[in-house]
């Protein structure tokens, strides 16, 4: 047994006993539509929402607003992309990716955060090694709050889930707020369904 195995072996065997998972309440949520409430909260972290009725039109809306990209990664067919995606794909050759493009699964109004699983991603690293990152997602996929998330059957199925709420930022004790300094500078929600 090498050193690597037997180490393994003994974190496996130090492993607590499995337990049902909590019974989370169900929280009464604001009032308000939750495509609004979603987008009013994405805003507040520094996300943008945008409409769009086709693939075309997003197509058309990503050659405008980042007209200066040149390696696109897209995990959503008919939306095009100059850096193709499987599950194949190493993630760090992500690194150079100006605008990666995903559909996520679910929204959740309370929050303005987008939810993704491994097959949303494809990569996972496209949701941090890209420097703009542009989700399509139907607003008829809108979740009040986090209880609800934690009640979805693809939240306990998946292998890797990860919300997003607006691009990466951190702020200095002086209050100046940078984006991107650990992940996507921006990034644009596409309601579409």
């Amino acid at each position: 047994m090498t050193t690597r195995e037997a180490f393994l072996s003994k974190i496996r065997a130090a492993q607590p006993a499995s337990r049902p998972r909590p019974d989370v309440p169900v929280f009464p949520s604001p009032e308000g539509e939750l495509k609004a409430r979603f987008t009013t909260a994405l805003t507040a972290m520094g996300g943008t929402c945008v409409e769009a009725a086709t693939l075309e039109d997003v197509n058309a809306l990503i050659a405008a607003r980042f007209a200066d990209a040149k390696v696109i990664a897209s995990a959503v067919p008919g939306v095009d992309g100059t850096r193709p995606l499987s599950s194949d794909t190493v993630p760090a050759s992500l690194q150079d990716v100006d605008v990666g493009i995903v559909r996520g699964r679910f929204g959740v109004a309370e929050t303005g955060s987008v939810w993704f699983s491994e097959e949303e991603y494809v990569v996972n690293a496209i949701g941090y090694l890209s420097q703009h990152l542009v989700v399509l997602l139907d607003p008829a996929q809108l979740v009040e709050g986090l209880q609800q998330v934690y009640r979805r059957d693809d939240f306990k199925s998946a292998r890797y889930a990860v919300l997003v709420t607006g691009p990466s930022a951190t702020a200095d004790i002086e209050g100046v707020l940078i984006r991107g300094a650990q992940g996507v500078r921006s990034l644009t929600v596409v309601w579409l369904a």
